[in-house]
Parts: C-alpha cells; sequence; structure tokens
C-alpha cells in the first residue's frame, strides 16, 4: 500500500532522515520504534507533505508512493483525499469546538451527507464516550478522551491508512491499553491499515505485524514483532530488560553506538 524509497529530509541545514526506506503492507499493523529525536515524526509529516514551505520541498531526496502512485509532491488535501489521515502527537483538536463539531471537520473533504451520518455512529460504536460528551467544547476533555477524539475525527475520511504518531503520549497505562484495543478493531473490523509512531516499544511490538526500529534517522532493525522482542539489544535499550550480555559504563555506551 505504502512505499517510501531512500527519503532524505532536511531541517534547513540538517539533515533528519538519512535515506529511509520501509513499506507497509495493505491490512497490516506497521510500527516505527525508536528513542525522542530518531525521526519518527518527521517520517510521517513527510508523508503527509507537512514540512514544506515556498522555498524547499520536502523530502529532498527519494519517492514515496500510495497505492501505486507519487505522492511525495501532491498537496496534503490530495493525500487525504486519496485516503490517508494522519492524527499528530498532541492530539490537536480543535478546543472551543463541541466534540461533534471535531468530528465533523474530519468530514471536511467528503459530500454525502447520509455517508457522514453513518460514519459518525461507527465513530461513537468505537468511542461512546464521545456520543456522551458531543455537545461539550474539546479543550475541557481528558487526554484519553481527546485522543479518542483525534482518532474518531480522522477515520471521518474512511481512511484506507491511518497514520497514528504516539497515541500513548501522557496516558495511563490503563488508557494507553485501551487506546491499542480500538487501534485492533479499527484494523481488524473497520480494514483500516496502520502505521504506527511509538516510544512505548512493548505495547506497540504487542499490537503490531512488522516494526522498523530507528536510531538517528536511520532505520537499523526491521522485523516481525515476536524476534524483535527476544533480540537482546532491543531488550537491553527499549524495553528495559538486562541480558546476560549486559554491561555498564563506557562498555555499554560502546555496545548502544554498535547496535545504532
Amino acid at each position: 500500500m505504502l512505499k517510501v524509497n531512500n527519503i532524505e529530509t532536511w531541517y534547513d541545514m540538517i539533515r533528519a532522515l538519512h535515506g529511509i526506506s520501509f513499506m507497509v503492507e495493505a491490512g497490516s499493523v506497521v510500527a516505527l520504534l525508536g528513542s525522542n529525536g530518531a525521526g519518527k515524526t518527521t517520517i510521517l509529516k513527510t508523508i503527509m507533505r507537512l514540512l514544506y514551505d515556498l522555498k524547499e520541498e520536502q523530502p529532498e531526496k527519494g519517492t514515496i508512493e500510495f497505492l501505486d502512485q507519487r505522492i511525495d509532491r501532491k498537496d496534503t488535501d490530495q493525500i487525504v483525499r486519496m485516503g490517508i489521515s494522519y492524527v499528530p502527537e498532541g492530539r490537536e483538536v480543535f478546543p472551543e469546538m463541541t466534540v461533534f463539531e471535531n468530528i465533523l471537520m474530519g468530514a471536511y473533504t467528503r459530500k454525502t451527507k447520509k455517508e457522514i451520518s453513518s460514519d459518525i455512529e461507527n465513530v461513537f460504536s468505537h468511542f461512546p464516550i464521545l456520543r456522551e460528551r458531543k455537545n461539550q467544547e474539546a479543550g475541557y476533555l481528558s487526554g484519553g478522551e481527546q485522543q479518542m477524539l483525534a482518532i474518531g475525527r480522522a477515520l471521518m475520511s474512511r481512511p484506507k491508512l491511518l497514520m497514528l504518531d504516539e497515541p500513548s503520549l501522557g496516558l495511563s497505562p490503563l488508557l494507553t491499553k485501551e487506546i491499542f484495543t480500538i487501534i485492533q478493531d479499527i484494523n481488524k473490523k473497520d480494514g483500516v491499515t496502520i502505521l504506527l509512531v511509538e516510544q512505548n516499544v512493548n505495547m506497540a511490538l504487542k499490537y503490531s505485524d512488522f516494526a522498523y526500529l530507528l536510531e538517528n534517522g536511520r532505520i537499523v532493525r526491521a522485523d516481525k514483532p515476536e524476534i524483535l522482542r527476544e533480540d537482546e539489544d532491543v531488550k537491553e535499550f527499549y524495553l528495559g530488560i538486562s541480558t546476560e550480555h549486559s554491561v555498564k559504563g563506557y562498555k555499554r555506551y560502546r555496545r548502544k553506538v554498535r547496535f545504532r
């Protein structure tokens, strides 16, 4: 469904992505994992053409294809109309609009009122709390409710591919589990392909079909979750599990450098 081929993205003179390549198969949940500053969010913003001004086009190099069509030079609204929705880090709901108005904003590219009404009901079926809060201003929702609203709003464009940036950010473990269960339902029941950016490596590996591990703008690991979960370096540096080969101090630093 999605093919990213050797893309390079820059912030002024700083190269944020160093020849990133990966694929997302239709119907799958694919995770992009890594620490802060690894380039995960930059990848999603590059796909959506949100890193663009009149002076520079990003990615500077490489290509991005969605359903066999080049999208790396299309405008963001065209990309949305083709079937990609993006839930940004930090939710970014419209705080002074009601929950219902926020949901409707997700359908701005669509015209058929009957289908829109049906999709609103689908959003409420995934997130019953939003039905209860539909006339409340979004700024007064809890963090978990705002995350649900952001995902529900993104579903209103009927995406084929849903890209989620740190859906567990700032949430309790219980809410995180609930959000990931809903994401799994959206994938399995609605047939929406998911590209997931997440720092909670353990949770992401549990719910994904394939994962890419990023460090400093490069992909350093790519495999099935069950294999990555048993990798000694992944255990130590991302899951916090000490292994028989664990070391401390300078030796540990050197080992992590080699891992990257």
